[in-house]
């Protein structure tokens, strides 16, 4: 019996119907609109993509034919976008993927997808804070400044390297603009978003100019194998909506918005991506594409070694906002988890006046400095990849299971071609896990065995959704009242 209690335990699930009556100092306040959030969206798929993983995949994988690596990666990604914007319109709630699984996959799987996009959303974080502290050398260099080496990367990345100061700087400044409160750390983001889209579409307008079509001939120098190898490169460039959708506790009308939005930055950055692909292989031979700083070089290679620097500063910017987005989704799910007693409720405690979590916020920030500041790029990225992909995988059945399960819930977007579109995701998703390295998957497997660890010892006891269970079966036992008594 106890072993069945057990069981049925971790396999509970948290009623959709449930309204969260969250105490004042957990509650997060409605002020995005459709656009802040679309602009958040967008914030987190643009950036590394178009500055950088682009030209590494025409120079090495796919040759003119990244642009298909896109749209392939693009079509996968949009399989589990829909599927997130269904659950968006039905549950309006922090946590995304951690709180769809919850609700319809049960406590157990809810918990290990928080669990997994905790240490992936940081390591994100930290990753791009790398990258960008790498631009700023390279522009400090331009202008004949020198500092210091120590404090220009992690140990061994380079000679007398003793931190990545810079990248640490970025991690502790991006937490302390969230602590502002999300309305103003939304402005500023959606300020930065729009300049960056402009860097898009000046280097895009004038590189059109520029466009040999020469270049695009082979335009398969590897094969097709090529570009669909490139797709699992840059898959990891085409998503971002799903940290955004962390935020649906905090949209004026979630359940109009958040699906709106999802879709609005996939399709916006799409297109982006694919008309940079054109212009970046039109401009110059594959062959000779810059791997890290692909448009940089090329418009160096047509003679505007200007632009070239307006371009890296462009990216700097809008790298950043990639930071801003998956910052705020660590947090979201975070302070989810542990209003619903996964994890202790000191860390769901809101501030007082701008309603959001500063605790989770903070240390947030110092984790990703930590790692930022001490580890190489490459051991960071490493932690990146299987839980975003995993979270993937269970939303995409879950949106499956709760379409049969509860057809009558009223959806305010209903995911296209079901179940066929997100079983695609869920296809693709596990393809691209097979291409990660064991070192990724023994790291996932530790920090499985962590959290295993901690929900047995802490969360299993400490549920909300547990508490209420066991309170409901203890009013049902318990003997009826005497007459007059």
């Amino acid at each position: 019996m106890a072993g069945f209690r057990m069981g049925h335990g971790v396999l509970r699930r948290k009623p959709i119907e449930q309204i969260e009556e969250a105490d004042v100092h957990q509650r997060l306040t409605r002020t995005l609109g459709l656009w802040q959030l679309t602009a958040i969206g967008v914030g987190g798929i643009i950036g590394a993509g178009i500055f950088s993983l682009a030209g590494a995949v025409a120079n090495g994988t796919a040759g003119p034919a990244v642009l298909v690596s896109f749209l392939i990666a693009g079509v996968a990604s949009a399989a589990a976008a829909f599927s997130y914007a269904e659950f968006a319109g039905m549950i309006p709630k922090a946590g995304s993927a951690y709180t769809y699984g919850y609700a319809v996959l049960g406590e157990l799987a809810g918990w290990f997808i928080g669990w997994d996009l905790l240490l992936e959303y940081t390591a994100i974080v930290a990753v791009v804070a790398i990258g960008i502290s790498g631009y700023f050398n390279f522009l400090v260099e331009a202008v004949g400044a020198e500092l210091p080496a120590w404090m220009l990367g992690a140990p061994g990345t380079g000679e007398g390297h003793k931190v990545d100061l810079f990248a640490m700087l970025l991690c502790l400044l991006i937490a302390y603009l969230l602590t502002l409160g999300i309305k103003n750390a939304a402005r500023f983001e959606t300020g930065v978003v729009v300049l960056k889209v402009l860097v898009v579409l000046l280097v895009i307008a004038v590189g059109m100019v520029h466009i040999d079509t020469a270049n695009y001939d082979p335009f398969f120098p590897y094969g097709l194998g090529g570009a669909f190898t490139g797709a699992a490169t840059v898959f990891f460039a085409v998503f971002g909506y799903d940290a955004m959708s962390t935020a649906a506790e905090e949209s004026k009308d979630a359940q109009r918005h958040m699906p709106k939005a999802i879709v609005y930055s996939l399709a916006i950055s799409m297109v982006l991506y694919v008309l940079a692909c054109l212009v970046l292989t039109g401009m110059q031979d594959y062959r000779d594409i810059d791997p890290e700083s692909g448009f940089s070089t090329a418009f160096k290679s047509v003679g505007l070694p200007g632009l070239a620097n307006v371009i890296a500063v462009g990216a700097i910017i809008g790298i950043l906002t990639v930071m801003f987005t998956f910052m705020l989704g660590v947090t979201r799910v975070w302070f989810s988890m542990s209003r619903d007693g996964l994890l202790p409720k000191w860390f769901a405690k809101t501030h007082e006046t701008r309603h959001v979590p500063t605790r989770v916020t903070w240390i947030a920030g110092f984790a990703s400095a930590a790692i930022a500041g001490f580890l190489p790029i490459g051991e960071a990225a490493e932690l990146t990849n299987i839980g975003i992909l995993l979270a993937f995988v269970v939303v995409c059945i879950a949106v499956i299971v709760l379409r049969y399960r509860r057809p009558e819930l009223p959806r305010t977007f209903r995911c296209p071609g079901m179940p066929v579109v997100p079983a695609l995701g869920v296809v693709f998703s596990i393809w691209l896990i097979t291409f990660l390295q064991w070192q990724t998957w023994a790291r996932f497997a530790v920090w499985f065995l962590i959290g295993l660890v901690v929900y047995f010892a802490y969360s299993y006891r400490n549920s909300e959704l547990g508490k209420a269970e066991a309170a409901a079966e203890a009013g049902s036992a318990a003997p009826p009242r005497e007459p007059g008594s």
